[in-house]
């Protein structure tokens, strides 16, 4: 029996979410604009995630709150979400306190403990 290894990495992934970059300030007219890049950007690529890279946003207010709700609904329309990258622990606050959740680049997902992290065990009990 032959073997020979496959090139490249089999376990990572060739393609990464297509990213749009915020800037500041965000008005009421730029909202719509975005919302359609966003939906552009998931069918031309076909992709289920939008990365939004929100540190050049500006001050974190409603305008901006309302903004990254539109764009999670129109993802989800789309059939997939947006990801948010660097987000201002201001707008991250705003966002806990209006009650919009949103998947963080570089955060452990949802019952997945953090990298790093060890799950405490029973004593006696093998270490997961």
């Amino acid at each position: 029996m032959s073997w020979a290894p496959r090139a490249g990495l089999p376990i990572v992934e060739s393609t990464t979410p297509p990213v749009l970059t915020l800037t500041g300030p965000v008005t009421r007219p730029r909202v719509t604009g975005l919302v359609d890049a966003v939906r552009a950007l998931m069918e031309t690529t076909g992709a289920a995630v939008v990365v939004c890279d929100v540190a050049g946003i500006g001050p974190p207010g409603l305008i901006a709150v309302d903004l990254l709700a539109r764009l999670q609904l129109a993802a989800r329309r789309a059939g997939g979400h947006i990801r948010l990258r660097a987000p201002d622990p201001a707008l991250r606050a705003l966002l806990d306190l209006v009650g919009l959740r949103f998947e963080m680049e570089g955060e452990a997902e949802e019952g997945e403990p953090a990298l790093g992290v060890e799950i405490e065990v029973e004593p006696g009990e093998a270490a997961v």
